[in-house]
C-alpha cells in the first residue's frame, strides 16, 4: 500500500514492484488513507482510543552542519519520536567563544 506524495511518481511505483516483485496496491485512496491515520491519531491524544499505538517518526535524518559543510547526523530516518541525542562537539579553533549552528 503506498501513502504520500511521492508514492504517486511513477518511477517509485516502478521501483517497489521491482523490490517486492509485485505491483502495489492502489485500491485505496492514499489521501483518505493519510486523513483516516490523522483520525486515529487524534483520537489516541485525546484518549477517545485506547487500543491502538501509534508511533511516530522522523521522515529524514536531522543533524548539523560541521567544519568544512559536513553533515553529522545525529537522528537517523524513521527512528520514532520523541526520541533524544546528545553528542559533544568541539571548536575548530583554540579560544573560540561562539559558534554557528
Amino acid at each position: 500500500l503506498l501513502v504520500g506524495g511521492m508514492t504517486r511518481v511513477p518511477k517509485v511505483q516502478e521501483v517497489v514492484s521491482e523490490i517486492f516483485g509485485k505491483s502495489p496496491s492502489k485500491g485505496v485512496n492514499p489521501d483518505e488513507a493519510v486523513a483516516m491515520g490523522a483520525a486515529l491519531q487524534g483520537g489516541i491524544l485525546r484518549g477517545d482510543v485506547k487500543e491502538l499505538l501509534l508511533l511516530d517518526v522522523t521522515p529524514l535524518s536531522l543533524g548539523i552542519e560541521t567544519l568544512g559543510g559536513i553533515f553529522t547526523r545525529l537522528i537517523n530516518r524513521n527512528t520514532t519520536i520523541p526520541t533524544k541525542k546528545s553528542q559533544v562537539f568541539s571548536t575548530a579553533a583554540d579560544n573560540q567563544t561562539q559558534v554557528g549552528i
